[in-house]
């Protein structure tokens, strides 16, 4: 990781010193008021409380910052908190036995803060906006007020204590966990490949007023946890540092090097906050659901706890690790759920999956079956940071199949996946970079490996041989998972080299085969999974629907389609048994396209009631973290959608969504969109380029419209024969649309709530 600029910190350090007693951090209102948002309220009001003792990792507060995680939570069957430490860099590299086992995420351990006293009551707040947890633990023998953080910079957790006369004598104890995959866990019933043993126990060492947790792995390399504490009068304050080396053995100087370089935590929170500010400043979005609303900003919070561009792709259960049948990175849908949030939230800088397909492409290659590597490539079910699976048989882990055979498991699509989120990247920045330099060149080798195995039938149509529909469990001929992504994939090849102007080989097949690919398998009921496999049982995933989301190759907008997009949703969901909340993430966003509002809020109300936990945490047979993430994706496709060339405003509004506001929502052709709707009617829309790129909106907006520049003047617009309208936009510029003869004040703030909603946490 990166360290903060010592001058940045330095230049606030009077400010800093003079908050630095426990419960005087929240800013002024005019401290925290930009573009006419006080955020320090706004935000206030979605932050999570508890009065009720956590007892795990589902109801507890977290920290993070993409690196360094702590989960905090109740020693089971102890008078103490745990402190969990837990990093995303540290894992293991025995690639003999594959992702799940010999590269599986390692545990690191926990701290346990251990009082005089029996707890009898807590009282504490996650301060989304400074991204720290405060507040108090009252004990038989006194109190002790709390304030923890996970720097947004540094991989340091530092967490200041104020203990009242009684509890002087707290303590803190670290529990170093056993470094092996947690998958070993019996209760999972996933036994280790022959061979595979634990690492040994880490080794407890003392440097100087630091103590060192030096965990050595069979493989080479290390993971070490340093940890010192410092005292203020009566104020302790513990600073513990995380660092992982592979295959040096440097880890524990650079742990110290963390622990050690800490200011007092008054001034070391400063750049924390800072970071945290520019964050969430830079979009804005306010519903009058008050619940769903909380619930959006705090997962704008936990996903910039959980991914910075340059930390490994999220694991199923980010950098919080816990006891999980799946400690690796998974890519047949949860990758790609995690990260859509990123490009409406305007948060591109924290886009790990293009920079990680960038920088690992050559394991992306060397994963497919030695004979197609020379123009293919592939990523397996899945892989470590490096994007690296390993063994790639029975338990070990799941290689890229090959169509037509198995073993291993002929899924094969979720390169090709992975890289529409990348495109998706592409589309909300008009990048030219990276569409040159990352998707096209990997988009081509997937698409490649398809055009291995595509045949002609006695139909004359190109037919893919039996491949795997994530997680359907049973192979099929025709698969519409990979249909689907032969389709935009082509798609998006021939439109990447008319964009880069590159006179391309292939050019010519992939236009063969969008003219002559089989149709997707359909029955009765819809959709079918593929040739001869009907969707015939319950089934959380929606791989056999990606042509209709989120690739949008078939839509609602094409009337021939609607009866089959319907028929196919209602069959998918009215299976019982096996649904999980991605199910709810998947229909809303589905219904959303179908321009109904109501349908996708009920789905999302079915997510809350049925899945989501008190922290807003998300559990299967372990955690998993995509599916809360994905709710925001699908709330963003409520409030605006942007495929097809064509900005959408507030396409899909539930009746009870009277008043919203937007502010930089990110759309693709990298526009700039804030908004107005108020007593369900849309007032203006102002719309900034930032890319030049051709800008066709629909508004909404009722009557004669009229279109101008921030400063009053006509801007260049026509209306479409569907009354659509496009305006001309050069880069840099902006325009406001509203009703003609209005006057708007395009101001953004937060919207009247529909009335009050219990606050998320454990009350």
């Amino acid at each position: 990781m990166v360290d903060l600029n010592r001058r940045t910190v330095l230049g606030g350090a009077l400010a800093g010193l003079a908050v630095g007693a426990l419960g005087t951090t929240t800013a002024s209102a005019a401290e925290s008021t930009y573009d006419g948002v006080d955020w320090a309220k706004f935000l206030g009001a979605a932050d999570m409380l508890w009065t009720k003792m956590p007892t795990t990792w589902y109801e507890g507060p977290y920290l993070g910052n993409g690196f360094l995680g702590s989960g905090i939570y109740r020693e089971p069957g102890k008078n103490a908190i745990r402190f969990n430490v837990q990093h995303s860099q540290v894992q293991d590299h025995r690639p003999e036995f594959g992702s799940l086992f010999g590269l599986a995420r390692l545990p690191i351990g926990y701290f346990t803060l251990e009082p005089v006293g029996a707890i009898t009551a807590i009282d504490w707040r996650m301060d989304l906006w400074n991204a720290e947890l405060k507040g108090t633990i009252t004990t038989a023998a006194g109190s002790l007020a709390l304030r923890a953080i996970v720097h947004s910079g540094d991989s340091v957790l530092a967490i200041e204590v104020q203990p009242t006369e009684g509890e002087r004598g707290f303590k803190w104890v670290f529990h170093p966990g056993d470094a092996v995959s947690p998958r070993t866990d019996p209760k999972f019933g996933k036994p280790p490949p022959a061979g595979y043993l634990p690492n040994p126990p880490a080794v407890l060492q003392a440097s100087g007023d630091a103590t060192l947790s030096v965990q050595s792995l069979l493989a080479g390399g290390e993971h070490v946890t340093a940890w010192r504490e410092t005292t203020f009068g009566t104020r302790r304050t513990l600073y513990t540092a995380v660092a992982w080396s592979h295959p040096q053995r440097t880890a524990a100087r650079e742990a110290l090097r963390m622990v050690r370089c800490v200011s007092p935590l008054a001034l070391f929170a400063l750049g924390h906050r800072r970071w945290w500010h520019d964050f969430y400043r830079r979009s804005f979005l306010s519903i009058p659901d008050t619940r769903l609303q909380s619930f959006y900003w705090i997962q704008l919070y936990k996903f910039a706890s959980a991914a910075r561009k340059e930390a490994p792709v999220m694991a199923t259960c980010g950098p919080w690790l816990e006891p999980t049948p799946w400690p690796a990175t998974w890519w047949n849908l949860n990758v790609q759920l995690e990260y859509w949030l990123i490009h409406g939230s305007n948060h591109l800088e924290l886009d790990a999956v293009s920079y990680a397909l960038d920088k690992f492409r050559h394991n992306v290659v060397d994963q497919v079956a030695e004979p197609y590597r020379a123009d293919s490539a592939g990523i397996p079910r899945t892989t470590d940071m490096t994007l690296l699976n390993g063994g790639g048989t029975g338990t070990a882990g799941y290689a890229v199949g090959i169509p037509g055979q198995d073993p291993p498991t002929p899924e094969v699509g979720n390169l090709t996946w992975a890289l529409h989120n990348v495109w998706l990247s592409y589309r909300h920045t008009m990048d030219r970079k990276l569409l040159r330099d990352t998707l096209f060149p990997l988009l081509r080798r997937a698409i490649n490996y398809y055009l291995h195995f595509l045949k002609p039938g006695a139909d004359g149509k190109l037919h893919l041989p039996p491949t795997f529909s994530p997680e359907y469990g049973v192979n099929a001929a025709d698969c519409n998972y990979d249909l689907s992504l032969i389709r935009w994939g082509c798609r998006t090849l021939l439109e990447s080299v008319r964009e880069l102007r590159i006179d391309d080989p292939l050019a010519g097949r992939w236009q063969e085969v969008l003219t002559g690919l089989v149709d997707y398998p359909v029955d009765a009921n819809g959709y079918m999974i593929g040739a001869n496999v009907p969707f015939a049982k319950s089934h959380r995933h929606y791989s056999h629907l990606l042509q209709v989301y989120p690739l949008y190759e078939i839509t609602w907008e094409r009337p021939e389609f609607r009866e089959l997009i319907e028929k196919s949703l209602n069959h998918w969901v009215g299976f019982e048994g096996a649904l999980q909340g991605y199910t709810f993430t998947g229909a809303a966003s589905i219904s959303a396209q179908m321009l109904r509002g109501d349908k996708a809020d009920f789905y999302l109300g079915e997510l809350m009631r049925r899945f989501i936990q008190p922290n807003t945490m998300y559990k299967e047979s372990g955690p998993v973290i995509e599916t809360p993430l994905s709710a925001s994706q699908s709330v963003h496709d409520m409030l605006c959608q942007s495929w097809g060339g064509m900005v959408r405003l507030f396409p899909a509004i539930p009746a009870t969504w009277r008043d919203i506001s937007l502010r930089d929502f990110r759309t693709q052709g990298a526009f700039l969109l804030s908004a107005s709707r108020e007593a369900g009617v849309t007032k203006w829309v102002k719309v900034r380029s930032e890319a030049g790129a051709p800008c066709v909106l629909r508004p909404g907006i009722p009557g004669e419209l009229a279109v101008r520049d921030q400063w009053g003047r006509p801007k260049r617009w026509r209306a479409l024969a569907n009354g659509d309208i496009q305006i001309e936009l050069g880069r840099g510029e902006e325009a406001i649309v509203h009703r003609k003869g209005d006057r708007p004040d395009i101001s953004v703030g937060p919207v009247t709530p529909n009335g009050p909603s219990a606050p998320w946490g454990m009350r």
